[in-house]
């Protein structure tokens, strides 16, 4: 009988990486090494390692990601994960993998894409996209730039 899922990704940095996966997750690793990180999650059941190797940044990975029952769902881990400092993309009644979701992505320190998605009703189509660009269907939006810090400063009439 499957426990449950296992995912290993390798990572650049543990200390960035176990920040964002602290944050995403919304707990803490079970076992953490200089080199090596766990997270053993009941709900969903999965066992998450985190690899300090080196790594090709384009390897065949695409995405990963969690279904949850309602966009209500989608909403509210929306909200945890910006409370909890990460940048998301919303894509809300989107069509792709020939579905209509709703959904968010956040990327971590290495640029794993992450989705969170309620799937509403099957499509037709494959993509909301251009039908002759199948690229964009299934495929995380672009990650966004590094964060820009903005400085607000009192405000002075001459």
């Amino acid at each position: 009988m499957i426990k449950r899922m296992h995912v290993a990704v390798n990572c650049s940095d543990l200390q960035k990486s176990l920040d964002f996966y602290r944050a995403f997750f919304g707990t803490e690793p079970s076992k953490v090494k200089d080199n090596y990180a766990k997270f053993e999650l009941d709900d969903p059941s999965l066992h998450f390692s985190l690899n300090v190797r080196p790594f090709e940044k384009k390897g065949v990975l695409n995405h990963l990601g969690f279904q949850v029952d309602n966009t209500e769902d989608v909403l509210a881990m929306g909200e945890r994960l910006r409370q909890s400092g990460l940048l998301l993309i919303d894509e809300m009644n989107t069509t792709c993998c020939y579905a209509v979701q709703d959904k968010v992505w956040v990327y971590d320190p290495d640029g794993n894409a992450w989705e969170i998605f309620y799937t509403k009703e099957d499509s037709e189509f494959e993509s909301a996209g251009d039908l002759q660009d199948m690229s964009l269907c299934c495929a995380p939006p672009s990650a966004p730039a590094s964060p820009v810090k903005i400085e607000f400063t009192p405000f002075k009439k001459n």
